[in-house]
């Protein structure tokens, strides 16, 4: 693979309404280019001591889910995500006049975060520009890395747009997140620690967003251990690379709110799909309930908070979706670990009621003197705890003496739930038990 060269790396085509865009010629959809091995060898050289050699440590999931699970915790590395890998090794291969000239990239988060503070580490500028959605403490942290940050654009796309405008203007070098072959080179490296760390592992779970890091951990491990099983992740909220896969080439798919925000990337890489699209085995969606229920599990378990997108791999394995892989020895990849910490209550909550320790009712009691007192009593004696209670007369119609009390309550666990739901049902003629209250 060739130097990223001195001139800023972008063309100006022609589209159908006349208009000139800018196209990243690094990730040109006519040319893409296949990353190699040696190219992975190349950056595991280059960026070692500037990065951190994560742990790849055994779990304590192991035996809920009877399979050898090792977490691959990429959320330690300095900034928070693996995304340091690809962003040092792709600044370390920049020409001296670029290296003075700067460079550029759209990101909300955690490449932005990278560049800055590797640019910042090897003295060459870096601007970053922001969406309006981009979390305040991540354009805060930029700064303070020294970058020169701008916020443009309702969302990503619209940053990139600004992004390379202002690299041509600027002659800055605009480096594509997930898919810049030094990037997907970059990113490689982590599979090489995986094989260093675990040298026996049968199978490897991966997040997958723009496709960067699969493409490179997946060419990393294919090529040192050829019988290990890839598996992809994404969110129901955007399979981009699920569909990509569908069609045998990258295809725009529609993206929506999701817990893995760091994953919603519409289109994937051209290069990072070229390179990876036949070393992956299985591609898997999982649901957003199940992120949430990963978060929480790191976080109780693993002693680890991640992000959405960083627990998407061990989604696979809690909703079940890999039951083949019972039994072996796998490589689960915590990408990320930047979540936003206004967003973390919410999560964990979510998780709370996902796993049956949360649980809502209405239930209609006696408005007499000690009505509402015998039922607070009941739930007493089973241990559980109330965190929320409301009662309203004015909508019930059928008893002028009766109130509708709403609970939210939290358990021990969905056994422990359910004992609650039999006593009220036992107890009460009019409730109603579940999330529709």
């Amino acid at each position: 693979m060739d130097s990223t060269m001195v001139e800023p790396p972008n063309k100006k085509v022609k589209v159908v309404n006349s208009e000139e865009v800018l196209v990243d010629r690094f990730c040109d959809p006519q040319k893409p280019q296949v990353v190699t091995f040696q190219d992975v060898s190349a950056a595991a050289y280059k960026i070692k001591g500037g990065i951190q050699k994560t742990p790849c440590l055994k779990s304590q999931m192991s035996s809920t889910f009877d399979m050898k699970i090792y977490f691959k915790k990429e959320f330690l590395q300095y900034t928070g995500s693996f995304k340091e890998r690809g962003a040092r090794y792709t600044l370390l291969m920049l020409t001296q006049e670029q290296k003075k000239a700067g460079v550029i990239a759209a990101s909300a988060g955690n490449h932005a975060l990278a560049l800055s503070y590797h640019g910042q580490d090897l003295g060459i500028p870096v601007t970053v520009v922001m969406p309006v959605i981009a979390p305040l403490m991540k354009i805060q942290n930029c700064r303070k890395y020294g970058a020169t940050v701008h916020i443009k654009g309702a969302n990503l796309s619209e940053s990139r747009i600004h992004a390379m405008k202002m690299g041509q203007e600027e002659k800055l070098l605009y480096i594509n997140g997930y898919d810049h072959p030094h990037i997907l080179a970059g990113q490689g490296t982590m599979g090489l620690e995986i094989v260093e760390q675990v040298p026996d592992l049968d199978a490897c779970i991966i997040p997958v967003g723009g496709g960067g890091l699969i493409a490179g951990a997946a060419l990393a491990i294919k090529n040192l251990r050829p019988n290990v099983a890839i598996y992809g992740v994404e969110s129901e909220k955007c399979p981009s690379f699920t569909r990509a896969m569908e069609a045998n080439k990258p295809v725009y798919t529609e993206t929506h709110s999701t817990l893995a925000d760091g994953l919603a990337v519409p289109t994937v890489g051209v290069n990072a799909f070229a390179t990876a699209h036949s070393l992956i085995d299985k591609m898997i969606v999982v649901r957003e309930e199940n992120i949430a229920l990963s978060i929480l599990r790191l976080l109780e378990l693993e002693k680890a908070v991640v992000e959405g997108a960083g627990a998407t791999g061990l989604a696979a394995v809690v909703e079940g979706l890999v039951p083949e892989l019972q039994g072996k020895k796998v490589v689960i990849a915590l990408c990320g670990g930047n979540i936003d910490t206004t967003a973390l209550g919410r999560v964990i909550e979510r998780g709370l009621a996902v796993d049956g320790r949360l649980v809502r009712f209405v239930v209609q009691v006696s408005d007499r003197p000690g009505g509402i007192a015998e039922l607070t009593k009941l739930m007493a004696g089973l241990g559980v705890s109330i965190k929320d209670i409301f009662h309203e007369r004015a909508w019930i119609k059928t008893d002028i003496f009766s109130v509708q009390v709403k609970v939210v309550c939290e358990t021990r666990d969905a056994e422990h739930s359910e004992e609650l739901h039999q006593a009220i049902k036992s107890k009460y003629s009019s409730y109603t038990w579940g999330p529709r209250t």
